[in-house]
């Protein structure tokens, strides 16, 4: 990482950006269990809805480029779950390798603090035929803990995935 990358409060200008990155995931993974790409204004009511929530909505960017993104969002709607909130973190294909994931979770998990966050909880996707486990260990580096597995819940791309369940306790 260079003084070429920055990470910021993310802005309706770099939705474009963010949809192309969730997109390639989308499409060609089983990071996340959405099966269609949503769309920029989609994407704008999601920004909105953390941003509005008080909670951190961040974005890397190296040489002017949307490079990843990062936010948290409630974990659950009922009120005892205030406090609680997951996250979700995606770099660029190109972007990886180059320190940005564990810059922004650095900064999510620190916007958190300052927002009255106590507890982030990390759902990741696991390919019961191997999938690469970047994400796991990028959080377990950070803190993170197992909090349990969910098995075979989701299905895409032709077979069933579990996801762990990945917890940091903010609260001293």
């Amino acid at each position: 990482m260079d003084s070429s990358t920055i990470v910021k409060t993310a802005s309706p200008e770099d939705l474009p950006g963010i949809g192309e990155i969730y997109a390639h995931y989308v499409e060609h993974s089983v990071a996340t269990f959405e099966l269609s790409p949503p769309d920029e204004r989609e994407w704008a009511g999601r920004m909105a809805d953390v941003l509005d929530a008080g909670l951190p909505f961040l974005v890397a960017e190296h040489d002017g480029r949307v490079a990843g993104y990062a936010y948290c969002a409630p974990w659950k709607p009922r009120p005892a779950y205030r406090g609680t909130v997951e996250n979700s973190i995606y770099l660029a294909p190109w972007a990886i390798g180059r320190g940005l994931g564990g810059l922004l979770l650095d900064e999510l998990l620190s916007a958190c603090g300052q927002a009255g966050v106590r507890e982030v909880i990390a759902v990741v996707a696991v390919d019961p035929d191997g999938a690469d486990p970047a994400s796991r260990g990028l959080h377990e580096r950070r803190g993170f803990v197992s909090a349990g597995r969910l098995r075979a819940v989701g299905h895409k791309h032709g077979r069933r995935l579990d996801t762990l369940l990945l917890q940091r306790s903010l609260a001293v």
